[in-house]
């Protein structure tokens, strides 16, 4: 059972959770791309990413509403020019906001506390797993998009290297 506590703060302290990252970014050289943006745009950016996670322990992942959600942030990246890497990497420091935060507000008092808390863990480190899982997704389908059709690259060679199945494709 997920405390609503949580759920509550997640969607109501998302800026602030955002902020946090966004103080994560800044400390990490090897984020170029992402410190290349203004402080505003970070948090706004990763703001989402709470509110979401909300609702997915609220109610149960909607994969279709987390792919859509991830595959967007993917494409997004690789059109603006974000390393894969960088974006993975800040996806990280999401999830470990969100860890160090159960762990040090809704800390277990107690055994029956502690197998709560290890169930919440368990399903944040899932969102961000499947996350990361669609936003990877969403990323090569942009490259083998932007190949395809700005670089002339065909659709033989696209296949023999990108052995992802997209979500623009028809089975």
């Amino acid at each position: 059972m997920i405390d609503h506590t949580l759920i509550d703060n997640l969607n109501l302290n998302a800026k602030a959770f955002a902020v946090k990252w966004k103080n994560m970014v800044r400390k990490a050289p090897q984020l170029k791309h992402y410190n290349s943006l203004d402080d505003e745009t970070l948090i706004s950016i990763n703001t989402q990413v709470y509110s979401l996670l909300s609702k997915s322990l609220d109610r149960g992942f909607d994969r279709s509403v987390m792919g859509n959600f991830f595959v967007n942030i993917g494409k997004n990246r690789m059109q603006d020019g974000f390393p894969v890497s960088e974006v993975i990497f800040t996806v990280n420091f999401s999830q470990k906001i969100v860890i160090e935060y159960v762990l040090t507000e809704f800390a277990p008092e107690s055994p029956v506390k502690m197998y709560q808390s290890m169930g919440i863990l368990s399903s944040i480190s899932d969102f961000f797993m499947l996350g990361c899982f669609y936003l990877t997704k969403g990323y090569l389908e942009a490259v083998y998009t932007k190949m395809n059709v700005h670089d002339s690259v065909s659709e033989e060679l696209l296949k023999k290297y990108f052995k992802d199945d997209f979500f623009f494709k028809k089975e």
